[in-house]
């Protein structure tokens, strides 16, 4: 790949590198694990991973939003901020479940502009940034190219689904599988692997960024659940949630979702 972004993907595949050696210290589903305020998982790889990671990304100049971090907001000052989630997908590592990755989002001015993931136990990489497409296992890849929702997979939140939250979409003529991570959701929608995924529960920068970085890298579509353009490198970095998938898709989920195009370009305006 070229790409403007030469020394930012390089960057991020080292960090990717770094951290796939961490977890070669640690078994999934037998870590000791803590609980943040909130009942959120935490283990020892999440420290661990954060520390390779800040390490062999951040350079001078640059800003820093990580969930294992302390929150610095003179990231707001900055253009070009590091959004990532050293682990995203805790419980599904704590479980043993192989739906976790390591999550690096760079953004610009705002916009995910280039990420990368890596998911440990499957081996599988996503990596690119927006001037040059994406990577998947070190081969080009693209999002779906379907035209509708009909017999298209849809990934959704393992949580939200037991919590009721996906009762809605039941029955409907495309597939609902659940799946832990966003962020590795996010990058198996946009090498194609999946069509579509969504979430309308808040959700927070650093789960997304990354993933966002990646579908619209290929060429897939990114937006919030009223339609409007992602930001981030916000002062409050929770989300309202994420709709990402295939570029064709987007009318008619947005349609599903009872969100109208009309109110979709006045929202991005806002």
């Amino acid at each position: 790949m070229t790409s403007s972004y030469d020394d930012i993907l390089k960057r991020i595949q080292s960090a990717l590198h770094a951290a796939a050696e961490v977890f070669v210290r640690f078994t999934p589903g037998e870590i000791e694990t803590e609980y943040k305020a909130g009942h959120d998982p935490v283990t020892e790889a999440d420290r661990a991973v954060d520390a390779v990671l800040r390490q062999n990304l951040l350079r001078a100049g640059e800003g820093w939003l990580s969930e294992e971090s302390v929150d610095d907001a003179s990231r707001l000052s900055h253009s070009r901020v590091w959004v990532v989630d050293p682990l995203d997908g805790t419980r599904e590592f704590v479980m043993g479940l192989p739906e976790f990755c390591v999550s690096i989002g760079f953004v610009e001015n705002e916009r995910p502009v280039a990420g990368g993931i890596y998911n440990p136990a499957t081996k599988e990489s996503v990596i690119g940034a927006v001037d040059c497409g994406i990577l998947y296992n070190g081969s080009p890849a693209r999002p779906s190219q379907r035209e509708s929702l009909a017999g298209s997979l849809i990934l959704a939140s393992r949580s939200e689904m037991k919590r009721g939250e996906w009762q809605q979409f039941q029955g409907r003529d495309f597939e609902v599988r659940p799946m832990g991570s966003v962020a590795y959701k996010l990058a198996l929608v946009a090498a194609g692997k999946a069509d579509i995924t969504f979430t309308l529960t808040p959700k927070n920068e650093w789960d997304v960024a990354a993933g966002a970085a990646l579908v619209q890298s290929a060429g897939g579509f990114v937006c919030k659940p009223d339609g409007s353009e992602l930001r981030c490198n916000q002062r409050d970095p929770l989300l309202p949630g994420l709709l990402a998938g295939g570029p064709r898709l987007r009318t008619d989920l947005l349609r599903t979702l009872h969100v109208q195009e009309a109110d979709t370009a006045v929202s991005s305006k806002a």
